[in-house]
């Protein structure tokens, strides 16, 4: 049986606010991340695990899996605590755009804003849309879009 949190560091639904800004830290896609996203995956479509090949694509190299970034993204935001005790479920993903290519080397973070709240008393919380960026270390935005999560309301 896993212990209780004692400490919850997340936001609580009140506590969101349309225009809210995070911007989280970076974190550098490797090889091994996507030799470990094939594997966990299966996808090992040659332009991800085959150099030689991929040198004869478009972009000259492998390039890492878009469900990767989105993993990493997601990662990358749980690490923000933001959401840490207080979400009640992830609900959606909308409007998710691949933009560019993310290579092995390339270092990335996510900028998150939340672009709506929504009280919804029957869970005890709310709606919260936030759309998240992926963003290289040259400021280019790789993929984009909208998250949906129910967000626990503070305790009375």
């Amino acid at each position: 049986m896993s212990p209780e949190p004692t400490d919850v560091r997340g936001l609580y639904f009140e506590e969101y606010q349309v225009g809210q800004r995070i911007i989280t830290t970076g974190r550098t896609v490797t090889e091994s991340d996507i030799v470990s996203f094939a594997g966990i995956s299966g996808d090992f479509t040659q332009i991800h695990t085959d150099a030689e090949y991929s040198k004869g694509t478009p972009f000259g190299q492998r390039v890492a899996h878009g469900l990767l970034g989105m993993a990493i993204g997601s990662g990358l935001a749980a690490q923000t605590g933001v959401m840490e005790g207080t979400v009640l479920a992830f609900r959606e993903i909308k409007n998710w755009k691949f933009m560019k290519p993310m290579f092995i080397g390339d270092t990335i973070h996510v900028e998150l804003e939340v672009t709506s709240v929504k009280a919804i008393s029957r869970i005890g919380g709310g709606s919260v849309e936030i759309v998240l960026s992926v963003i290289n270390q040259d400021d280019e935005t790789v993929m984009k879009g909208i998250w949906v999560v129910l967000i626990a309301s503070k305790p009375s």
